[in-house]
């Protein structure tokens, strides 16, 4: 079984570089990250050739965060910042290698939400699929997120079948879709055709896997069952240390999935 060090939550009290050190050390196979984009494209794929790892995936960014930004891409009347927004994140991926982006929503709950979306999203696929990178939307639960556009995997799926591009992909959060839909076993195994990353945290406190109403142990095993062989990205709130928060990492051994 492989891993991937979310480093939005995890070392976030230290530059990306030394993030991706620090999970190199505790043994991870790979990186992801949030937005990574005050920290200079040099410095961070200094780091991934050094540890040998890989940048998963990246977010574009979120806006204007003081004013309640969180995504841009559903919000009427926001196309320039939205696909500048994209082209950045395009950018930045090819300059690090990182295979895949995720575009976010944000706050929108107009008639019109679900065409910008679209819009936007058909234009992110056909920019980054020049570069190899695919593009994924995450559904957000609407107790962390409330208003978000995107909330279901069905929501997702109806906007990945209508975009009908090859290099779009659903973020399947394990933990956005327990507090939203439960039934993670089949939908995962419904679901994995258009999953291009997979994502995990405990409920309801977000904290690391090995507690709370997830059992995990059945979760992974069925993702593996179903040929998933890709890093399950560990994407939860240390609350602390990050470091005092790895013995789940010891839970599932590597030939278990």
């Amino acid at each position: 079984m492989k891993f991937s060090a979310n480093l939005g939550f995890l070392w976030n009290d230290r530059p990306l570089p030394e993030a991706i050190r620090a999970a190199k050390v505790a043994g991870f196979d790979a990186v992801e990250c949030h937005w990574p984009y005050d920290e200079p494209a040099e410095a961070v794929k200094a780091a991934l050739d050094e540890t040998g790892l890989t940048m998963l995936g990246l977010n574009t960014r979120r806006g204007d965060v003081g004013a309640g930004d969180n995504g841009l891409s559903a919000i009427p009347g926001r196309k320039a910042e939205a696909r500048a927004a994209i082209d950045e994140a395009i950018a930045y991926a090819t300059a690090i290698g990182t295979p895949n982006i995720h575009v976010m929503a944000g706050f929108a709950d107009r008639d019109d939400a679900h065409q910008t979306f679209l819009d936007n999203v058909t234009y992110a696929c056909a920019q980054a699929a020049p570069h190899g990178i695919t593009i994924l939307i995450e559904p957000l639960n609407r107790y962390d997120a409330p208003g978000y556009f995107l909330t279901t995997t069905d929501q997702a799926l109806a906007i990945i079948e209508a975009v009908g591009a090859p290099n779009l992909k659903l973020m399947f959060d394990c933990y956005h879709v327990q507090l939203m839909e439960g039934d993670l076993s089949h939908r995962i195994e419904v679901l994995l055709p258009y999953i291009g990353h997979i994502q995990f945290a405990s409920v309801p406190d977000r904290g690391a896997p090995d507690h709370g109403e997830i059992n995990y142990d059945h979760v992974f095993e069925v993702a593996g069952r179903l040929g998933y062989d890709a890093p399950l990205g560990a994407e939860y709130k240390p609350g602390g240390n990050t470091d005092d928060t790895l013995a789940w990492m010891n839970i599932w051994a590597r030939d278990s999935v």
